[in-house]
C-alpha cells in the first residue's frame, strides 16, 4: 500500500495567501482556485474587480492541472503545435494558468488561476503551488 501527503486546510489557505501576495503585489484582478488531486475544488478566491467568468476558468484550469498532472498550457501548447486531438479531450480549459502541487513527487492537487494574461495567471498560480511545494 502507498501512502502520499493531502492538502489540509491550512496548506489550502497558504497556496490562496500566496497566489494573492502575488497577484496584489502586481495590481492584477484574479480568481484563484485550489483542487485536490482529483480536481475537486477545495478553496477559491475571487480578488475585487475580476470578472465573475474568472472563477468559472480557474477552477477549470486547476482541474484540468491536476487530473492531467501537468501545467495546464502543455496542452494549449500540444494543441498550438498541431494536436488538435485534444481540442476534444474531456478538458474544459487547455488555457495557460493551472499549475499542480507537487509535494514529494507527487501531484496532491493544482492551482488555477484567471483574469490576467496567461504568463501572468501562470505566474500567479506558481507562487501559490510554491508555498507548499516540497
Amino acid at each position: 500500500m502507498q501512502t502520499k501527503s493531502v492538502l489540509a486546510v491550512a496548506e489550502v489557505n497558504r497556496i490562496l495567501e500566496a497566489a494573492r501576495a502575488e497577484a496584489e503585489k502586481n495590481h492584477w484582478a484574479v480568481a484563484i482556485a485550489v483542487v485536490d488531486d482529483g480536481g475537486h475544488p477545495l478553496g477559491m478566491l475571487r480578488l475585487d474587480g475580476c470578472a465573475p467568468v474568472g472563477a468559472y476558468i480557474a477552477v477549470e484550469k486547476a482541474r484540468t492541472s491536476a487530473l492531467g498532472r501537468r501545467p495546464s498550457s502543455q496542452y494549449e501548447d500540444m494543441v498550438n503545435g498541431g494536436r488538435s486531438a485534444f481540442l476534444s479531450a474531456p478538458l474544459v480549459t487547455s488555457l495557460a494558468g493551472g499549475v499542480p502541487v507537487l509535494v514529494d513527487g507527487q501531484v496532491v492537487g493544482a492551482v488555477g488561476v484567471s483574469g490576467v494574461k496567461p504568463d501572468q495567471d501562470a505566474q500567479v498560480a506558481t507562487a501559490g503551488a510554491n508555498s507548499v511545494a516540497a
